[in-house]
């Protein structure tokens, strides 16, 4: 396991791109849900915008539906790299993590259908692998992690109360990475376990294989649009599709 003493540095990131975005519909019919603009801004901009202000530029975006709008961004942001996921509308996101695997190691995981503030919370530098999470006293039905001693011991997929909420950014030492990438191989191509979350691999199918941590941060340093309503509730312009 990690040395938890010992500074790791992130390199690259791989941001999630593949999904249909079914509850933005049907904003998401003609745009894949990434590349939706709130406030004139596309949310994956202010992904690939803070991970820059971190000096983070190796980044693999993994695309799937309505994939040919992401070329753009191959023109705009040099250093990124589109990867086609073939199974995006059969399988779970684990299908995009395992087309991206060869690149797992010291490595920023982070979808690129939310909205991040505050790039502070891309800093390439990290103690233990590990989510970005916020602490929660009132009940949410996110998924809720417990942690003793600065490791995850547990996590609730349905969520509850006191405890640290699960964003979708996460980082992934060298080993780290590379364990996980043998656990996706196992999980994707062995068991043909294909309908789970990627993130159920090391929290759920191989805990014990991992001393994972947290990073906390603050709840409005990022933002997770679900669907059209919070959508509309962050900018006005989208009230008419309600």
């Amino acid at each position: 396991m990690d040395n938890a003493s010992q500074i790791h540095l992130a390199r690259r990131a791989i941001i999630m791109a593949a999904g249909s975005g079914q509850r933005m519909r049907p904003l998401t019919l003609t745009t894949p849900k990434p590349l939706i603009r709130v406030g004139g801004v596309r949310m994956i901009d202010t992904v690939i915008g803070a991970l820059h202000e971190n000096g983070i530029t190796e980044i693999y975006v993994v695309v799937g539906y309505l994939k040919e709008q992401f070329r753009v961004l191959e023109d705009q942001y040099p250093g990124l790299k589109l990867i086609e996921n073939p199974w995006y509308d059969t399988c779970n996101n684990i299908s995009s993590l395992y087309c991206a695997r060869d690149h797992l190691q010291d490595v920023i995981i982070l979808d690129g259908d939310q909205i991040i503030y505050n790039p502070k919370i891309l800093s390439p530098e990290f103690t233990r692998s590990g989510y970005n999470a916020v602490w929660t006293e009132e009940e949410t039905r996110e998924w809720l992690m417990t942690v003793e001693d600065g490791i995850v011991t547990s996590c609730s997929r349905t969520g509850g109360s006191r405890g640290w909420q699960l964003y979708s950014v996460s980082c992934w030492s060298e080993e780290d990475g590379a364990r996980l990438r043998r656990h996706l191989e196992l999980e994707f191509e062995e068991k043909g376990n294909r309908q789970i979350f990627w993130d159920d691999v090391a929290l759920f199918c191989h805990p014990k294989e991992y001393q994972l941590g947290i990073r906390e941060m603050s709840r409005g340093d990022i933002v997770e649009i679900d669907d059209v309503k919070e959508l509309a509730a962050i900018d006005p312009s989208y009230e008419k599709y309600l």
